[in-house]
């Protein structure tokens, strides 16, 4: 037999020994997963930590491998989000998936009545179920005996510390056990006449593969009745709409439900006498954290920290990280000369790796606080805090953290919207969070404002350029907001979503784990996102570094007389002027120049906002190289400012005036200048329809507001 066979074989028979781990979100699912299999999956003190399938084998002792899958946590079987809907898909084998042979259930020993209603229906469904019974060090002298439980609900029940390994081995042995044992599905409760002839009806329009179960047609009921989106057999799907023709009997029907399994719970099940001491000390620092008043004055100072700590602490790193690549890039022409093939690899190459390295700080930094965050218990709190403001802009409570952290870059923020469950929250989240004025756009604000606006200019007293500024963080803030409201009305409507949200408890985070989480995250960035930003800063290298060597004319697009100076007797400054001017990227600028001359904009900055495409920053030095003043520029240099101010229109009038820049501020507010960003809108979404929508939307608000302000300002006479 050959090795491609036997592996073959091999991976059939650890398939058919799949084991999926679910339970309620925060039950220590992920920590258990890590503890069995030894991966390193992402884990968390937040519901909603895992959104994706994880899988790796476990061993379970006399040679036996099984497949461990970690599903989403899912507070039942009745999904409202589509984490939920996938966790049920990997339980019940739809969509293509395989069902598994034996489902190991989390549950809290210190929420038992809670966890059990899960419990409940996956036994309904005929699923061959045990019990991990986890946070039993928490739960203390109030925790359950096992053995007790495992005989209330007639299958394995194995009590578990999965952070420190207690009873991990007995666990891995009832697992070995059960993986043989066939169920018997049963409903716990007895349904009311009505309901029993709902379930009958739609047993009888079951497909031949489905098992007779009520339990499974109860399912069906409730999931088709409360507008879950599974892919459900026509028949079924038909039968249940026959049996509840109005949707309000969706609601009623898991009410009464629902009731009825708490009901057979709470007649079994003793709640613990008192509290837990974690519980005692997370409600004692809960009156304080989220309190009406104090709770959000400590969040603004917790997220003033987070920003400062994006926006200024990783500025040493992002410097050191530049200087780094300069340094290389000197080395490299020292060794190898100039010529086109050595300044591809440095411009092109080496400083598009520098372009996506050059993010890691930030990115390293708010997964940092992220994890901290969520490990700690807090970021519940800051959904809860959030939620009530954020809903009635059409956006979730957890989208708070990611739209604040788009102050300081979109990329990392938009990899921060994978804490949210429903795919419609995450993805009007990502639409808006570009629309946050980034650290990038800042070198571009404090150049077109220093060159443009008079620092002596004061506008009722408030000094122009710094009330400018501010300006720009409070108008993009505004229109995101605005933005999100549409968008949640027209592009991705949804009906309320509630929070339901688990307040956990307090517990110190694990720094392995954030460390674990920050490396995967950077990871991701540096293998997706970063290979798409590398190709296309080669890409925009390409057209702003050719035709090569091409003499300007005796009069060029502007018509201005040009200067006949041979290569070699220009200055570096003004030989790189000459290139970028006669480049593709200057005939694509002199090309749009008829579209963005009603902006105030001419061929010059045309060149600018392409080459800014890589990086909203690079704008500044494509300026520096486009007026001979260099490349290594920076928006503080006067020589270019001086050069922006002095600029004339062949007519002698002057070319960039403050109504200009006020334009271009706008137009760089706006406009979705980054390839970074539109890569990790496409890695998140699995999909190019989304970042090309985002292209497309931010164009042309930017367009439409540039023009407002610049065609309704000549209209004032301000320009």
């Amino acid at each position: 037999m050959s090795s491609a066979t036997l592996r073959a074989h091999g991976e059939a028979a650890l398939a058919s020994r799949r084991v999926a781990l679910a339970g309620n979100p925060n039950t220590g699912k992920t920590t258990l997963f890590n503890r069995l299999t030894g991966a390193q999956a992402r884990v968390g003190n937040y519901p909603g930590v895992t959104v994706e399938l994880a899988s790796a084998s476990v061993s379970l002792g006399q040679g036996v491998q099984a497949e461990l899958v970690d599903v989403p946590g899912s507070y039942s079987l009745n999904a409202r989000s589509r984490d939920e809907q996938v966790a049920i898909e990997a339980l019940l084998g739809l969509s293509g998936a395989a069902r598994p042979a034996l489902v190991l259930l989390c549950v809290d020993a210190t929420n038992l009545s809670r966890n059990l209603y899960f419990v409940l229906q996956a036994q309904e469904l005929g699923l061959n179920v045990m019990v991990a019974l986890t946070m039993m060090d928490e739960a203390g002298e109030a925790a359950v005996v096992p053995a007790a439980l495992a005989t209330l609900l007639g299958c394995p029940v194995v009590g578990v510390v999965a952070r420190t390994g207690q009873g991990i081995a007995e666990l891995k042995q009832a697992m070995l056990d059960q993986l043989t044992v066939t169920p018997s599905p049963a409903l716990r409760f007895t349904p009311t006449p009505a309901l029993a002839s709902h379930i009958e009806a739609v047993r009888a329009a079951f497909p031949a593969s489905w098992p007779s179960s009520d339990g499974l047609a109860l399912w069906a009921l409730m999931s088709v009745g409360n507008g879950d989106e599974l892919e459900l057999p026509s028949t079924v799907r038909s039968a249940v709409e026959r049996a509840l023709p109005d949707d309000e009997l969706g609601a009623l029907l898991d009410e009464e439900v629902a009731r009825a399994r708490y009901a057979w719970i709470d007649a079994r099940v003793t709640p613990p006498v008192g509290k837990t001491q974690s519980r005692v000390l997370t409600d004692r620092v809960d009156a304080v954290l989220i309190h009406p008043v104090w709770g959000f004055a400590l969040f603004l100072l917790v997220n003033l920290l987070l920003f400062q700590a994006l926006f200024s602490w990783s500025e040493p790193a992002i410097t050191g990280i530049e200087n780094v690549f300069e340094w290389l890039s000197g080395l490299l022409y020292q060794l190898l000369g100039h010529s086109v093939a050595s300044e591809l690899l440095v411009e092109g190459v080496i400083g598009g790796a520098g372009s996506v390295v050059v993010f890691l700080p930030q990115i390293l930094l708010l997964f940092f606080f992220v994890g901290l965050m969520e490990d700690s218990g807090y970021m519940a709190r800051v959904a809860y805090l959030m939620d009530r403001i954020m809903k009635a802009m059409g956006l979730h409570g957890r989208a708070f953290v990611p739209m604040l952290s788009g102050f300081a870059c979109a990329v990392p923020a938009i990899m921060a919207t994978r804490t949210m469950e429903r795919q419609r929250d995450r993805l009007l989240t990502m639409m808006v969070v570009p629309l946050m004025t980034c650290s990038a756009r800042l070198p571009v604000y404090t150049l077109v404002i220093g060159a443009l606006f008079s620092p002596e200019a004061t506008w009722f007293g408030i000094p122009v350029q710094g009330g400018l500024m501010v300006a720009m963080y409070l108008f993009s803030v505004a229109v995101a907001l605005i933005a999100a409201w549409v968008l949640s009305k027209t592009l991705l409507p949804a009906s309320s979503s509630a929070l339901i949200l688990e307040l956990p408890p307090y517990r110190l985070p694990r720094l392995p784990d954030v460390g674990r989480m920050m490396w995967q995250r950077a990871r991701m960035f540096l293998s997706e996102a970063g290979t798409v930003i590398l190709a296309c800063s080669v890409v925009l290298w390409f057209l702003l570094n050719f035709p090569r060597d091409q003499a300007p004319t005796a009069e060029d697009s502007t018509g201005h007389v040009a200067i006949h100076v041979s290569v070699a007797q220009e200055s570096e400054q003004l030989r790189e002027s000459t290139q970028i001017q006669h480049s593709y990227g200057a005939r694509l600028g002199k090309a749009i120049e008829p579209a963005i001359a009603p902006l105030g904009f001419d061929w010059k900055i045309g060149i600018g906002i392409i080459g800014a495409f890589a990086a909203r920053e690079v704008f500044v030095a494509t300026m520096g190289v486009v007026y001979s003043v260099g490349d290594d520029v920076d928006e503080q240099s006067e020589g270019l400012r001086d050069k922006l101010r002095n600029e004339t229109k062949p007519n002698g009038e002057r070319a960039y005036t403050p109504l200009v820049g006020l334009s271009l501020l706008v137009f760089f507010a706006l406009a979705c200048q980054c390839i970074s960003t539109l890569a990790v809108v496409k890695r998140e979404t699995r999909s190019y329809k989304w970042p090309a929508f985002l292209l497309v939307y931010m164009t042309a608000l930017a367009y439409a507001a540039s023009l407002i302000v610049f065609q309704g300002g000549r209209l004032l006479g301000l320009g």
